[in-house]
């Protein structure tokens, strides 16, 4: 295992404003580290897009992390509270285009009543 070299945590509000600023700390924070985000940027954007729409309870937050290890792979992940709503790849629109940008994804459930939407861009 590869350690992490590099890592960051938002907790953002489940709301439009709080997707916004997601995609903006997320980009400035790529840019910081030196990270190219010519595909990370959309596919965060579609991560947090999910979170928002798809796993917004009233009330709860969602985690946006990011981390890069020693090899330069870009880990992203979207943590919400809506187990229950798992994404479904076959349905296409936006988890399309996160496969076809990420070179790995998936979903992990728990503990409840969360859930992590992830993605992982390999450096070059």
């Amino acid at each position: 295992m590869i350690p992490q070299l590099l890592s960051c945590v938002f907790q953002l509000s489940a709301t439009p404003r709080g997707a916004r600023l997601g995609r903006l700390l997320a980009v400035e924070q790529l840019r910081s580290w030196s990270v190219r985000f010519d595909k990370a940027e959309p596919v965060i954007a579609e991560l947090i897009a999910n979170a928002v729409t798809h796993g917004r309870v009233p009330g709860r937050d969602f985690r946006l992390t990011l981390s890069v290890d020693g090899a330069g792979t870009l880990r992203i992940e979207l943590t919400d509270t809506r187990a229950d709503r798992l994404p479904d790849p076959q349905a296409g629109g936006g988890l399309a285009l996160v496969a076809a940008l990420a070179d790995r994804w998936a979903v992990e459930v728990g503990p409840a009543p969360w859930k992590t939407v992830w993605a992982e861009l390999d450096a070059g």
